[in-house]
């Protein structure tokens, strides 16, 4: 018996992913670091990984070591970078790997030195510095201590200056210029304590769109890439496409009465009108914040407006009294295309933002890739968010 996939899916376009990241490459003269974290960003990782490349990324990048380590096997070629780990983990396998990783205290400098002592090879460590995040990395009044410290530890090559920016999406507020003010200054006192770093990088998706002071050697850009702008706009004013198409058929169709309740707690009466049921839920990522809160779905070019609470697997949605729809036909929750609603929609309607609804795509909702292209391999179209991508 063949397996059975279930009716709704994610179409990944990886082909705009590559255009995404052309466009983005186009606007600076620095490196790109392509952002693949949590599973890239929803899209899965290997594939968006590959789609990055094939569109000029010349580098990867990852939140966990962990996601590191399983990127790795599929893309051995291409400079991939971590920043998040624990003490006492055992970073060996990820220096012995070649993954490049972040320090920003000085427990991480002595655990990245042992590591590299066990691997048999030097860790190749960006030290990160805090200048305004107040998350990661060295504080200005202890960094050039953490320098010191770095460039004096056994096994360890301090390849990269980084740190991050808090609110480059605002582009009316000072704090990116502060931001990046400081971080000039942290750049030249490790110079002046001996680092030779290959790469030094603070931009983000916000940056590298609206702060060209912010590109430096290197720009991470993470949202954009997948066709989403950082600020909540319309992506195609920045010339970005989304990548992400989510849809589902219809799973039942019902003409109700006036004075008709709908879903829990009976919180939306509607009718007489036409009512059809979207075989998704909050189990599968869908916020159930956005219950009768503005969101919406398209079905055969028409606004049907969700109705009621959202339930863990399941919605429904008001097709209108002269609705000619039937179970099957196909609903689109978002993505690119006329008419449909788009992920910043549904953040509206949910009161988040964009990266949230993609990221928290449930593993129940396949990936299906749409555009490959000759550099990214076929891969399954049963795979979840957050689990490994295996060639079909």
């Amino acid at each position: 018996m063949g397996a059975m996939h279930p009716p709704h899916r994610a179409v990944i376009d990886t082909g705009a992913l590559t255009g995404n990241v052309r466009a983005l490459a186009a606007r600076t003269s620095a490196e790109v670091m392509a952002i693949v974290k949590a599973d890239g960003y929803g899209h899965g990782a290997v594939r968006s990984a590959h789609a990055a490349v094939a569109g000029g990324a010349s580098r990867l990048g990852v939140a966990q070591v962990s996601e590191a380590l399983a990127l790795i096997e599929d893309l051995p070629d291409v400079p991939l970078f971590a920043w998040i780990f624990a003490p006492g983990m055992d970073l060996a396998p990820a220096v012995d790997a070649g993954i490049e990783l972040s320090a920003g205290e000085p427990w991480a400098v002595a655990a990245l030195s042992e590591a590299a002592r066990a691997a048999g090879r030097p860790a190749r460590v960006h030290l990160a510095f805090d200048s305004g995040m107040a998350r990661e990395g060295a504080r200005p009044e202890v960094w050039e201590d953490l320098v010191g410290e770095a460039l004096a530890a056994p096994g360890i090559e301090v390849v990269g200056l980084w740190s991050h920016l808090a609110r480059a999406d605002e582009p009316g507020v000072e704090t990116t210029a502060r931001q990046t003010e400081l971080f000039a200054e942290a750049v030249d006192v490790a110079r002046r304590a001996g680092a030779d770093p290959e790469m030094v990088h603070l931009a983000n998706s916000a940056g590298l769109l609206w702060h060209p002071e912010t590109h430096f050697d290197l720009v991470r850009p993470g949202i954009a890439m997948y066709g989403l702008a950082p600020d909540g706009s319309d992506p195609a004013a920045l010339g970005l496409t989304p990548v992400m198409r989510l849809e589902a058929p219809l799973s039942a169709v019902r003409r109700v009465p006036a004075g008709t309740p709908v879903s829990y707690g009976g919180t939306a009466t509607v009718g007489p009108t036409v009512l059809g049921t979207v075989p998704l839920g909050y189990a599968d990522g869908i916020p159930r914040q956005a219950s009768s809160n503005g969101a919406w779905v398209s079905v055969g070019g028409h606004r049907a407006p969700v109705v009621g609470r959202i339930c863990m697997d399941q919605f429904v949605v008001d097709l209108g009294q002269d609705s000619d729809a039937s179970a099957g036909e196909v609903a689109v929750v978002f993505g690119a295309g006329e008419g449909a609603p788009t992920a910043d929609d549904w953040a509206r309607a949910a009161g988040t933002i964009n990266y949230t609804i993609t990221t928290t795509l449930g593993a129940r909702v396949p990936r299906v890739a749409e555009d490959l292209g000759a550099r990214v391999p076929r891969m399954a179209e049963d795979l979840g968010a957050r689990v490994p991508r295996v060639a079909p």
